[in-house]
């Protein structure tokens, strides 16, 4: 058993035990700006690489008490910045590509950074950024490193790194506006590890020998928290490709001999719409592990491409604490799985009652022992008040509606939070909302999810524009446009209704159950604009 405190001593062991298996690959796609050729690093290269970034911050004074901000996307140096750092007791703040200047000001300023490390593309945009800030911070390209480190503005803590050290700031949607600073410490990484090792049954691991394939992005704790600490704590190879490509997926797959695969709902339907082809069965996984896949698409997916897919769920502040790995899968259904070891869940109502068995009600969930956030996160950042109500009665509230079946199981139902998930990106309603509201032209907004064939949801948003606002196409796609502006691309509105009242409460609130009929796809309501093609990844 090991007797790691950090992700970092965990990853040593890892390296003493397993030194030339490998440890991180990027694969091979010509055009990249970074390794088309892709490229392999062994534990032991690994360790080497990060051992030498380590000893350059802690020459410049990095530790305890620091952050650091990393946009270095899905590629190795991601991996080697964040050992490094932890090593020393540095905090990282991973940063998504696509979001907009002011998004990523906010989170900047909030996380209260000392240094950001990124990708030459972005060094420019990024400097002027840091520059603006309340505390301006300095900027260093991972590719072309300076021969010194820019020192912190102030000293690091004298202590030594732990399992309560913060080991990662990420941000997730809130359902009020701003995106939360989820803290998290050390023993959340390995509970995480630990965690996907235990599982066990239709994902059973191998020591030393797995290869997991996975294109979710390393600014999700899905990637950074489960696929990462999986393999390291289990000597296996973690595969990174910049994003999920389709038509070269089982490509990928099957020259990276990977045993596994992640994926999110969005995948399998995107797969079984390729034509029949040689690499349907001549990959090596063993599993794929994920969520949110349509049970229509599950039987099918397995019997053509002969693997299981495994359904779990988690979220930023619990990482995956409840899997559906041991038979019977039940893949017709929405079934999560059962919770593992160290973790209480119950089913509350309204009320915060515990309901009967089979009854929809709450997620909630706590440790067990005496620290009920042990292995959780550790709050949100700058915000007790969330904290507090996230943590109201003792339990993590997740937002979740599910039912929960005698034997322990799990159901997915729907969603109590003000969240939009697509393709895998939870989206708060109320930051869209916010931007729209802003905009001198609308007098009142409300954002929605709406089903989307492709993507599992999409972004819609009912609007009163203000008087002598002109209702039209023009208007729909220049506040689209104010969007795409202020907001990373997918939170955009994906289509536009103009309505001349919101429903509302006696006090005010927007009843967005009472926008549309149950029974009517808010999408083919006469003149709600359809701008979907609009909504492009950027270049680069």
């Amino acid at each position: 058993m090991s007797n790691a405190e950090t992700v970092y001593q965990l990853f040593a062991e890892t390296a003493a035990l397993y030194p030339g298996n490998d440890c991180l690959v990027a694969t091979a796609m010509a055009g990249r700006a970074y390794y088309p050729d892709g490229l392999t690093f062994t534990y032991s290269e690994v360790r080497d690489r990060a051992g030498e970034l380590a000893a350059a911050y802690r020459a410049a004074g990095y530790g305890v008490g620091h952050r650091v901000a990393l946009l270095l996307e899905n590629r190795p140096e991601f991996h080697l910045h964040w050992l490094a750092l932890n090593e020393l007791g540095v905090s990282i703040v991973p940063l998504a590509p696509a979001l907009a200047p002011e998004e990523l000001t906010y989170q900047l300023g909030h996380a209260d950074v000392v240094l950001a490390v990124i990708v030459q593309e972005r060094v420019d945009e990024l400097s002027v950024i840091a520059a603006r800030c309340e505390s301006p911070f300095p900027v260093i390209n991972a590719n072309n490193l300076p021969e010194t480190m820019p020192r912190p503005r102030y000293l690091a803590k004298t202590n030594s790194p732990g399992l309560e050290t913060e080991c990662a700031l990420l941000y997730t949607s809130g359902t009020t506006g701003q995106p939360k600073g989820c803290v998290l410490n050390n023993y959340y990484f390995l509970n995480a590890g630990r965690w996907y090792l235990e599982a066990g049954g239709g994902m059973e691991i191998s020591p030393g020998a797995e290869r997991l394939l996975s294109p979710l992005p390393l600014h999700h704790a899905n990637a950074l928290a489960i696929s990462s600490m999986a393999m390291l704590t289990s000597g296996g190879c973690m595969i990174m490709v910049d994003r999920f490509h389709p038509t070269s997926w089982w490509c990928d797959v099957t020259d990276t001999r990977a045993t596994i695969i992640h994926y999110l709902g969005i995948m399998p339907p995107l797969l079984l719409n390729l034509a029949p082809g040689p690499y349907d069965r001549s990959h090596c996984v063993k599993f794929g592990a994920g969520a949110g896949i349509d049970p229509e698409h599950h039987i099918i997916f397995e019997e053509r491409f002969g693997f299981p897919l495994v359904e779990g769920w988690g979220m930023t502040e619990v990482a995956m604490p409840v899997w559906a790995s041991w038979e019977p899968r039940q893949i017709n259904t929405r079934a999560m799985g059962r919770v593992l070891s160290g973790c209480e869940v119950r089913v509350h109502d309204e009320e915060d009652t515990p309901v009967l068995v089979d009854t929809v009600g709450e997620l909630v969930l706590r440790a067990v022992g005496p620290d009920r956030m042990r292995g959780l996160f550790s709050g949100y950042l700058k915000d007790p008040v969330a904290t507090d109500e996230a943590w109201r009665g003792g339990w993590f509230h997740t937002g979740d509606a599910v039912r929960q079946d005698a034997g322990g199981v799990i159901y997915f139902v729907d969603r109590i939070k003000n969240i939009i998930r697509r393709s895998g990106e939870n989206i708060a309603a109320a930051e869209i909302e916010a931007v729209l509201q802003a905009d001198e032209r609308v007098a009142q907004a409300a954002v929605i999810a709406v089903a989307d064939e492709l993507r599992q949801e999409e972004v819609m948003a009912c609007i009163r524009l203000a008087p002598n606002v002109m209702k039209g196409l023009e208007t729909a796609r220049a506040l689209q446009d104010q969007c795409l502006a202020r907001l990373a691309y997918y939170k955009a509105p994906a289509y536009i209704l103009f309505v001349d009242r919101l429903p509302t409460t006696g006090t005010q609130k927007i009843q967005k159950t009472k926008l549309f009929a149950t029974d009517i796809d808010p999408r083919t309501v006469p003149k709600c604009y359809d701008l979907v093609k609009r909504k492009k990844r950027p270049k680069g």
